[in-house]
């Protein structure tokens, strides 16, 4: 998470509309609020998720840590974020979508993201990403399907033209099982 955070501290700045596609336990959610919503600006945070569970803990971590000023700058969707576009304001560009793919930390291991639905994800994160954003997927591929879903991602990832956007990937050389960290740079 360190090295996701610092990344985006380069990118993200008060004021800037940000997008959660996957909230999970809501630590990325919290970061990227607390990122975008300053003393002097106050930014946007959407956040989705298909578990209840995932939204819920999302909740109560925000409501027990951000002000109640800050807390109004985060808005939560029971959504797949396959749909992100469903959402967003027209003509909105957003800073940063960040992705934690896989399963629910604490939750069923059964419930994944999949390869089909992430890469409309990132289809629908490609559209609405305005210039100097980035696209942050943390992929894990140690379960049952991550390995097929990060090379989705990866896939989708080179296919990106040149021209328009630089992309890199980060791994655990000793951790052969461990999280790949992607990054789509538009610029």
């Amino acid at each position: 998470m360190w090295l996701i955070c610092r990344v985006w501290r380069h990118v993200v700045r008060g004021g800037d509309f940000v997008i959660d596609a996957t909230c999970g336990n809501g630590h990325d959610t919290l970061a990227l609020a607390k990122m975008v919503c300053t003393e002097s600006r106050k930014g946007l945070i959407y956040g989705m998720d298909v578990q209840q569970s995932a939204l819920q803990n999302t909740s109560c971590l925000l409501d027990s840590t951000l002000s109640p000023n800050e807390r109004q700058h985060v808005r939560l969707f029971p959504l797949c974020h396959s749909r992100m576009e469903d959402i967003l304001p027209k003509g909105l560009s957003a800073r940063l979508v960040a992705f934690n793919l896989g399963y629910l930390p604490g939750g069923s291991k059964e419930l994944i993201t999949r390869s089909e639905t992430t890469l409309l994800a990132l289809d629908a994160a490609a559209k609405v990403l305005g210039s100097g954003g980035l696209i942050s997927v943390m992929s894990y591929i140690g379960h049952r399907g991550g390995r097929e879903e990060y090379e989705t991602v990866r896939s989708f990832a080179t296919k990106l033209p040149t021209t328009t956007w630089v992309s890199s990937e980060y791994e655990i050389l000793n951790r052969p099982s461990g999280p790949v960290l992607i990054f789509l740079f538009r610029r």
